[in-house]
């Protein structure tokens, strides 16, 4: 750049000037993030220096929203560029975005501990909390939020108590960085290079063709395997070779338990122990229950009623499928899915390649976006005037029934090297409406690691991936239809136990005829999906069902042994793990292998003592989905009492209280057993 030259200014400074105001992600330089950290954290001290020396008296106007907007009153700098820059370090990180994460992760854990640990703006928020006059539910219930918010992070701890505080939480916000970024490093070192064309046996052709390309990308001769799901889940599925099974199965399972610096095992402990130490600090025996006063399941005794009510109903029929699996096949862990595949291939004729050709990528966008219309009337168009972060990455405006522009829609379908491993959907902008009265609209992402094409043949999918598509485009659905004044309250900012409802009622039209005939057809012929496969689809729903439901139990029984603890965790974390969830483990269990080293959802992912959720919110999407069974799975009514009282209303309200208006009543577990096949125990 020239002395001539206007000086470059910082994109997140200044308006994005960029289509529906989404992030200029072409203009970001990896220098923009730390300038805009600082100055975001700088006005945010700022605006809470005018809020407490305001000379007025503490109202909700004046104390509770003046902090929304920064001095400009555009938007927030600091959740600007946070929200860009957490994201990229998910979707497309690299060493050097992993090295300015762990030098801001600190400064700002201790920015926002100064936030809710500050008195002067406590004192005000509390005044207001206390003598509130005449708010609307919403209002209240963001007074609420900010209130518990403060006193849940310490607000009335004395000046010891702050200070501890603070060192737990930024040593267990470091430690969470870390577990993440040692996850993801283990994860992506693996390989699997097979050089000799007899080892591929049982492979079907798309996983040999992704393999092959995978070498090629590496420059390597050969096929090459990863631990990435679309990679290692059809090896495991199909191939012959047990020796390599298990060497797969082995690799995946023992990540992070290896002697180096990716060890997990000693920071999983720790973050047990700062989450405990956290809630007793603040005057819960527990972490599970500080962290379930704010959820629908009140307490641990209502999670662990669920997940016992789960083991009674559904252990009987898990031990009839493994005594059929193993009268069949005598297996180890690497063997479950090889033999489970033979039996029901036995059992149904059906398997997910017969399946693949039928679900090409781009058929089902069009599929699932079509759905989407047919229940709420809203169109997608893809607009590549808006900027993206990797090339793999689709942009799409979203418009609503009336032809309104209603959100950004980001979808980032395939594996690479700095993606975290799984499916999530996030955003780059909530819902709310400004000081002006604009609805300013969400912007909108969907994050996967699907089957990727290969040099030949389009991408094609299992229906498993479908399903996963389903699930996350739930959640988009749920952001994107967010219609509340306060972007905290928007969306999926809803509690845990309820966030899981709208993405897994998504999950049931996968086996839907009238869904699959919308856009099944063969990627070479353009034959429809047969009426028989669709049958064999719909009778093996249920297939395996209730092994997969202990599973999660399983990993919900771990997560509540690790959050009840009322002491010091010293315990051998392999050990513990085994105890912890053997309740609803039927298999064999290894002894060097370990779930919690790798279970980002518990230890870096946000749900610490709310694994369970996902049984929870399946629980209401089986009854919330009968509705629609009952009506018509594509019926506009239901699905606009869907929209209006659930998918657009956020947290503005308790979640309870929102499922009724919908249901006309609380939730049973009666759809969800009927649904699964399952009748109760007799007692």
């Amino acid at each position: 750049m020239s002395e001539n030259t206007e000086k470059r200014q910082n994109p997140f400074f200044v308006p994005y000037d960029t289509p529906h105001d989404t992030v200029p992600f072409d203009k970001i330089r990896l220098e923009d993030f730390e300038e805009a950290f600082m100055e975001g954290i700088r006005r945010d001290n700022e605006q809470i220096e005018k809020t407490i020396n305001n000379p007025q008296k503490p109202t909700f106007d004046n104390t509770i929203i003046d902090a929304e907007d920064d001095t400009e009153g555009y938007y927030d700098l600091l959740e600007r560029v946070s929200t860009v820059f957490f994201n990229l370090l998910s979707a497309e990180t690299n060493d050097e975005l992993d090295a300015l994460a762990q030098k801001m992760q600190p400064i700002l854990t201790q920015h926002a501990n100064d936030v809710r640990l500050n008195e002067k703006l406590f004192e005000r928020i509390k005044y207001v909390h206390h003598y509130h006059r005449r708010l609307t539910p919403e209002e209240w219930m963001l007074l609420e939020n900010t209130y518990q918010g403060f006193v849940r992070s310490g607000a009335l701890l004395d000046a010891a108590g702050k200070e501890r505080l603070r060192q737990l939480t930024e040593e267990a916000s470091m430690l969470s960085l870390q577990f993440s970024q040692n996850l993801l490093k283990e994860n992506k070192a693996f390989t699997l290079h097979i050089s000799d064309a007899a080892e591929l046996d049982g492979l079907p052709e798309t996983a040999i063709a992704a393999a092959a390309d995978e070498a090629r990308q590496r420059g390597k001769e050969g096929w090459i395997f990863t631990l990435d799901y679309p990679s290692y889940s059809p090896f495991m599925t199909y191939s012959t070779q047990r020796s390599l099974r298990e060497k797969l199965y082995m690799a995946r399972n023992t990540v992070c338990t290896h002697d180096n610096s990716e060890n997990n095992l000693e920071i999983c402990k720790r973050l047990v122990n700062l989450r405990r130490e956290i809630a007793q600090l603040l005057g819960y025996r527990t972490y599970a229950d500080y962290v379930l006063k704010r959820r629908m399941a009140t307490n641990t005794r209502g999670v662990y009623k669920l997940l016992y009510d789960l083991i009674d109903a559904y252990k009987p029929t898990a031990e009839k499928e493994l005594k059929e699996l193993n009268k069949e096949f005598k297996t180890m862990p690497w063997d479950t899915a090889f033999y489970s595949h033979k039996l029901q291939l036995k059992k149904f004729k059906i398997d997910a390649e017969m399946l693949r050709p039928y679900f090409q990528l781009d058929k089902v966008i069009a599929g699932v976006f079509g759905l989407a219309n047919k229940l709420y009337g809203i169109t997608f168009k893809e607009n590549k005037a808006i900027p993206v972060y990797h090339p793999d990455v689709k942009a799409y405006e979203v418009f609503d029934r009336d032809g309104s522009y209603l959100a950004v829609f980001y979808a980032d379908f395939h594996p690479r090297k700095g993606k975290q491993g799984g499916a999530w959907m996030t955003e780059y902008q909530g819902q709310f409406i400004d000081k002006k009265g604009e609805n300013v609209r969400p912007h909108v992402s969907v994050v996967m690691n699907l089957s990727k094409p290969t040099a030949d043949k389009p991408a094609l999918l299992t229906l498993g991936e479908v399903e996963t598509f389903l699930h996350e485009f739930g959640h988009s659905l749920h952001g994107m239809f967010a219609n509340t004044r306060f972007e905290s309250l928007s969306g999926t900012n809803v509690w845990w136990d309820f966030v899981e409802l709208p993405s897994q009622f998504m999950e049931n039209y996968s086996v839907e005829k009238e869904f699959l005939r919308t856009f099944a057809f063969h990627y070479q012929t353009g034959e429809p999906l047969p009426d028989d496969l669709i049958d064999r689809i719909v009778k093996s729903r249920n297939f395996m069902c209730a092994t997969a439901c202990l599973r999660q139990v399983s990993l919900g029984l771990l997560d509540m042994a690790y959050y009840t603890q009322k002491k010091e965790f010293c315990d051998d974390i392999m050990t513990f793990e085994k105890k912890a969830w053997k309740k609803a483990i039927l298999g064999k269990q290894l002894p060097n292998t370990c779930m919690t080293v790798q279970f980002s959802h518990i230890m870096s992912g946000g749900y610490a003592a709310g694994y369970y959720s996902y049984k929870w919110a399946e629980v209401l999407d089986a009854d919330a989905f009968s509705v629609f069974k009952q009506h018509g799975i594509f019926d506009q009514a239901t699905a606009q009492s869907f929209r209006d009282n659930i998918l657009s209303r956020g947290g503005t309200e308790h979640p309870m209280t929102l499922y009724k208006r919908f249901r006309g009543c609380e939730p049973t577990i009666d759809a969800l057993l009927a649904r699964n096949g399952i009748k109760r125990k007799k007692k």
